[in-house]
């Protein structure tokens, strides 16, 4: 089959596809045909958690959709031609071992495409929203770089939930497109100037709880944009900006909340504990029709050097998406 890795060369990152063996499911795996695999722009970064340097090629991708095409041992509840969705590495192939712990069933209502856009960023969202940021319905979220995939999944989230939204971009084109997704308020910006036009949009208060998509550029200014007992969700850098300022003052005295959402150190069994309260909680918004995925663009499997560009371009909203290869 064919797969995508990532080689250190030159100084950077370079997506090369390889003929490589098609993959044999172990105990506890699903083995699926790729359909569709979405893009996050971490995946990419060089020492972002993903790939470190050195170590040769790695396979990429960290998410998909596809058919299930066989089933490994104490595998239970699944059966070959069922439809698939997860995290799971090397999404960027003709085929993907899934672990039956992360597999979650693709409602029928979801095209492939719109499938392949949830796994990794929905379940990302949840740990945000639910598990740690405790997001209830009649609060303000605010999110630094809304229109980055991440974000607008919070969005959408976030106002399935009953919350308001403000988010940050320096795009106002792309602040007005996120209005149809029920955007309350966007201050276009790519500046660490924010928190005053939060405050004022609402009565003083602050945001319950921020997201910083962005990374330590920005950091700084969430913790000044936040309300009384806030929360704040530090989930990405892809500034490059690995170091902020904390006011202690601030922390000490809002007595605010601030957390980490990786899975950098996190073991497989602790990745999958989040796995069945997002099947109960929010696999049915999306059978139902209530959260769906903006995806900006889906691209074939052979054009993946294509879609990275664009989306390290900026010129999506949403996720783009990596289309199953045709060859059977």
């Amino acid at each position: 089959m064919r797969a995508y890795r990532m080689h250190d060369a030159d100084g950077g990152l370079q997506l090369q596809l390889h003929d490589v063996p098609q993959p044999e499911p172990g105990a506890g795996q699903l083995l699926i045909r790729v359909r569709a695999a979405g893009l996050n722009r971490g995946e990419f970064i060089a020492g972002h958690g993903l790939h470190a340097r050195g170590g040769g090629a790695k396979a990429v991708g960290t998410e998909a959709a596809g058919e299930v095409l066989a089933i490994g041992p104490g595998v239970d509840g699944w059966r070959v031609g069922d439809r698939a969705m997860g995290r799971c590495p090397g999404a960027f192939a003709e085929c993907a071992l899934l672990d039956q712990r992360e597999a979650i069933a693709v409602p029928p209502s979801l095209d492939w495409p719109h499938a392949g856009a949830i796994p990794l960023t929905f379940m990302v969202v949840y740990d945000m929203l639910v598990l740690q940021g405790r997001l209830r319905a009649g609060e303000t979220l605010l999110v630094a770089g809304v229109t980055s995939g991440v974000g607008v999944s919070a969005l959408q989230a976030a106002k399935a939930m009953g919350a308001t939204v403000i988010g940050t971009s320096g795009s106002t084109a792309k602040l007005d497109r996120l209005r149809a997704e029920g955007l309350d308020v966007g201050l276009c910006t790519r500046a660490p100037d924010f928190a005053d036009a939060v405050f004022k949009t609402t009565d003083g208060r602050g945001a319950d709880l921020a997201i910083d998509a962005v990374g330590g550029s920005m950091f700084a200014e969430c913790v000044r944009a936040l309300a009384f007992q806030g929360r704040l969700a530090m989930v990405g850098y892809v500034d490059g900006v690995l170091r902020a300022e904390l006011d202690l003052e601030t922390l000490h005295a809002k007595r605010l909340r601030l957390f980490g959402v990786s899975n950098k150190l996190r073991t497989p069994q602790q990745r999958a504990e989040p796995v069945p309260g997002f099947k109960a909680d929010w696999l049915p918004l999306f059978a139902r029709g209530r959260l769906r995925p903006l995806v900006d663009r889906v691209l074939p499997f052979e054009r993946l050097a294509e879609a990275k560009a664009a989306m390290e371009a900026g010129e999506h909203v949403g996720k783009i998406v990596l289309a199953g290869s045709d060859d059977r």
